[in-house]
């Protein structure tokens, strides 16, 4: 079986966790996932299945768009609300502008310093793994895109003078939603968590047409449904040894990505030799003849 699957990740769940439970329904040990989202959180995951699984690193890529709901008042080690507390204080004289401000402030590239619980590894060892075990660990940063950010709610005063709030975001790859809200609060001078994450879209991968977990069975997609790129269909047979042997063809295309099928089914992704831009080399090798 091959091909890419769209899950609405249930709270409580890890990303493995899904790849696993999904697996076992469709008797597959050949999948996997395209971004990671935290048990805290919901929404759009995207699973590559089979020789769909080379694509991987491609969806990973795509920008991502999120509903977040935020706790001031309130900061955990996690960096969301699920983790141990190390401030608890009263929030006051915040309003609705001082709120779409901050968010404001935070549009464009900025250099994100990454969770202490994370996956992310140094030397070798998850982040994660020196945080459990009380390691201090210089945290490193990485640079990410707020491509648009924007206020979704009013602002809510809580009885014990807490803030909540949600906003909607679209972001780069590698942006942490928890990081991003934990610099808002440095950036209005008060503790932040995350309270709730759901992840709306990936690239073109919206909510609206996840799959759920519980469901029996599954719609699939093709290369073709979710990969929108230039079609040529394999007819000489001299191109068609070139094409699966993976060699260097020539440009004729005028298309710096192509993708190649033979009887309608891809059997590869070429792009741009970057050496030579009158030649197309290969990308992605999905099927072997």
């Amino acid at each position: 079986m091959n091909g890419i699957l769209l899950i609405d990740k249930p709270k409580n769940y890890t990303s493995r966790d899904v790849v696993n439970i999904i697996g076992k329904k469709l008797h597959t040990k050949k999948i996997g996932h395209t971004g990671t989202l935290d048990p805290i959180a919901t929404g759009v995951l995207v699973l590559c299945i089979g020789n769909c699984t080379k694509l991987v690193d491609l969806i990973t890529a795509y920008d991502k768009e999120y509903l977040a709901t935020v706790i001031l008042g309130i900061q955990t080690d996690t960096l969301d609300i699920t983790g141990n507390i190390l401030k608890n204080e009263q929030v006051d004289n915040i309003d609705k502008n001082i709120i779409i401000d901050a968010l404001n402030h935070f549009k464009g590239e900025y250099f994100q310093e990454v969770p202490k619980y994370s996956a992310i590894k140094i030397n070798g060892k998850k982040l994660y793994e020196y945080a459990r075990q009380n390691k201090e660990i210089v945290l490193p940063k990485r640079k990410v895109k707020i491509k648009n950010i924007e206020l979704i709610s009013d602002i809510k005063y809580t009885e014990d003078n807490k803030l909540i709030f949600q906003f909607k975001t679209t972001v780069s790859k590698g942006t942490y939603i928890r990081s991003l809200i934990n610099d808002i609060g440095n950036y209005l001078g008060v503790s932040a968590t995350m309270q709730d994450l759901r992840r709306l879209k990936q690239g073109n991968f919206k909510i609206i047409n996840c799959n759920n977990i519980e469901d029996e069975s599954f719609k699939i997609l093709s290369i073709t449904d979710v990969l929108d790129l230039p079609k040529y269909e394999i007819k000489d047979k001299d191109l068609r040894k070139k094409i699966i042997n993976g060699a260097i063809v020539n440009n004729i295309y005028n298309n710096q990505t192509v993708m190649f099928t033979i009887d309608n089914n891809v059997v590869a992704i070429y792009k741009i030799y970057n050496k030579d831009n009158t030649k197309l080399k290969p990308y992605k090798m999905f099927v072997n003849y």
